[in-house]
């Protein structure tokens, strides 16, 4: 059954993008008031610069009082890992006190569409999930564009999940128990993690947490039509992250590595959860996701969270259906782990 992109209390005839939840909405209103421009009308390099979600965020913890950014009793250390062409930047979390322990380790990719943010717009999934997973969480940087086209990103990413085996110990993790993780076009690069290593008889990750993944190509489906001028993702900004990614639009339709729903073979993939905002672009695909990983016989569970945005996963503090999301991922995660506690 496909999502019906409206809230239950929404007139049937609304855009979900006028009815974001309460606490959605004033995130949405704080980032208006930053001056942000819009990001496809912008070069990568001014783009890169813009206000984020991440500091709308940030802006309603400091008028709470709270602390910014949060900790969450997570412990990080910044370092460098090898990537497909060099040395890239990481950041390592870990639950506070447990510097000797191997823990079970989740390596995350951030989203941007390939071309924008860092390690510190998306420092809140990774921090999130290592308190509420009991983890370690490795999260990697990758090459951008335009500077570096596709597929370098997605080398970098099976570069860094190799290394993060290789490291396990000097990381202090069970090289066992590691899952993959990212959103937006992070969601994407972790998948094909998980494709390739199977591709290459490389280890699986034993997991793939996929938060509102890029999985398809087709711009005319019902997500797209309905939220195409949605915040903080439209459909203008995902033709202006193809444009600078790819040399064509006709090469992302045509690669199973972003066309995943209609190209990739997705057989023997680890068990995944999948994360979906029901004002998203990225909506229709990701739920096509997750039916063909079901055909695939792998087992896969997710959610599509009415009145959230694309990026809401990682606002926990102030957005209760990140709250929400953020612990049924930690909780699936838990469970590839065998770290659940189980009811008796």
């Amino acid at each position: 059954m496909g999502t019906e992109y409206l809230n239950q209390d929404t007139p049937r005839d609304a855009h979900p993008i006028d009815h974001p939840d309460s606490d959605m909405r004033k995130v949405l209103e704080k980032l208006s008031t930053l001056g942000g421009k819009p990001i496809e009308t912008l070069t990568p390099q001014e783009a890169r610069q813009q206000p984020t979600p991440t500091d709308a965020v940030s802006a309603i913890l400091r008028e709470r009082g709270s602390e910014v950014p949060p900790k969450l009793g997570v412990a990080t250390r910044d370092i460098t890992i090898q990537g497909a062409a060099g040395s890239l930047p990481a950041r390592l979390y870990r639950p506070e006190n447990t510097e000797k322990g191997d823990l079970p380790l989740v390596v995350y990719f951030h989203g941007g569409g390939w071309v924008i943010a860092d390690l510190d717009v998306y420092d809140a999934a990774p921090r999130a999930i290592a308190k509420f997973a009991d983890c370690a969480v490795l999260s990697c940087h990758y090459r951008q564009a335009p500077e570096n086209k596709f597929p370098a990103a997605h080398d970098d990413a099976y570069a860094a999940y190799q290394w993060a085996i290789a490291n396990a110990a000097q990381l202090g993790a069970d090289p066992r128990k590691i899952a993959v993780m990212g959103e937006s076009a992070g969601g994407n690069l972790a998948i094909n993690v998980a494709i390739r290593a199977r591709d290459e008889g490389f280890q699986a990750p034993v997991h793939m947490a996929l938060i509102y993944p890029v999985a398809g190509t087709d711009m005319t489906n019902a997500s797209y039509v309905v939220n195409a001028d949605a915040k903080p993702l439209s459909k203008p900004m995902m033709e202006w992250f193809v444009k600078h990614v790819f040399e064509s639009p006709e090469q992302a339709k045509t690669d199973p590595r972003i066309n995943l729903v209609e190209l990739a073979n997705l057989r023997g993939l680890p068990s995944a959860t999948i994360i979906r905002a029901e004002i998203d672009p990225l909506s229709e695909e990701g739920e096509a996701l997750m039916r063909k990983l079901k055909e695939a016989d792998v087992e896969v569970r997710g959610d599509t969270y009415l009145g959230a945005t694309h990026e809401f996963f990682g606002m926990g503090l102030v957005v209760k259906d990140a709250a929400i999301a953020e612990s049924f991922v930690a909780h699936e995660l838990k469970r590839a782990f065998g770290t659940a506690i189980l009811p008796v």
